[in-house]
C-alpha cells in the first residue's frame, strides 16, 4: 500500500506544472521557439508563414508527452522554426485575446472552461492535444487532433509547409505516395549492394 501512495505521488508530482509551456521555456527543454498567438500574428505583417498552434490544457497528460517527445525532437523542432509561427495555446487561458477585429474572452462553466479562440480553431472539437495549422492570410485552420510520435507528425508538417494541402481533395494521401521520411533506417538486409 505504501508503495502505490508514493508511486502516485510520483505520478502526481510529474504532471503537475501549473504552466507546462513556462517551465519547459524557463528550463530550456524544448528547441521549439515558442511565441504567443498575438507575437505569431505580429510577426505575420513582417514575414509572411503559416501559424502553428499547439492547443493544450494543464491537466492533458497526452500534451506533455507530445511535448517532451515530439516537440523536443531536433527534426520537428527545425521544420517548426523555420516554416512556421509555432504557438501554444492553453485553451482553458482566461486572457482576452484580440483577432481579426474580435475579442475571444474565456467561458467558463463547470470547474473549468474552454477560450472562445481555442474552440474556432479547433472548430468546436474541443479535445486535447490537438495542433492546427493556420494559414498566412487566417483564412483557414486544419486541426489535427490527437498524440503523434515525431516519425508520424514530421509529414503533416511537411505537408502543410510545402502547401501539398491546396492540391486537391486526396492531396494528402497522393503527398505520401512521394514522402519520404527522415526517421527510417535503412537495415544491413535492404542496403543496396555494390
Amino acid at each position: 500500500m505504501n508503495n502505490k501512495i508514493i508511486f502516485f505521488l510520483f505520478i502526481l508530482a510529474i504532471f503537475s506544472t501549473s504552466d507546462p509551456v513556462q517551465a519547459q521555456e524557463s528550463s530550456g527543454a524544448s528547441p521549439v521557439k515558442w511565441m504567443t498567438f498575438e507575437q505569431a500574428v505580429e510577426r505575420t505583417k513582417t514575414e509572411k508563414r503559416k501559424i502553428f498552434i499547439d492547443v493544450y490544457t494543464d491537466w492533458c497528460g497526452w500534451c506533455k508527452v507530445m511535448d517532451k517527445n515530439t516537440f523536443a525532437d531536433p527534426t520537428v523542432a527545425k521544420l517548426l522554426n523555420e516554416k512556421f509561427y509555432p504557438v501554444k495555446f492553453d485553451a482553458e487561458q482566461t486572457a482576452d485575446v484580440v483577432f481579426n477585429g474580435t475579442t475571444f474572452k474565456f467561458v467558463p462553466y463547470g470547474n473549468k472552461g474552454t477560450h472562445q479562440l481555442a474552440a474556432a480553431l479547433l472548430n468546436n472539437q474541443l479535445s486535447y492535444p490537438t495542433v492546427t495549422f493556420l494559414e498566412e492570410d487566417f483564412t483557414a485552420v486544419y486541426p489535427l487532433a490527437g498524440y503523434r510520435k515525431p516519425e508520424e507528425f514530421h509529414p503533416y508538417l511537411i505537408f502543410f509547409g510545402g502547401n501539398h494541402h491546396k492540391k486537391g481533395q486526396n492531396s494528402y494521401a497522393e503527398f505520401m505516395k512521394t514522402y519520404r521520411s527522415p526517421y527510417v533506417t535503412v537495415s544491413h538486409s535492404e542496403a543496396p549492394k555494390n
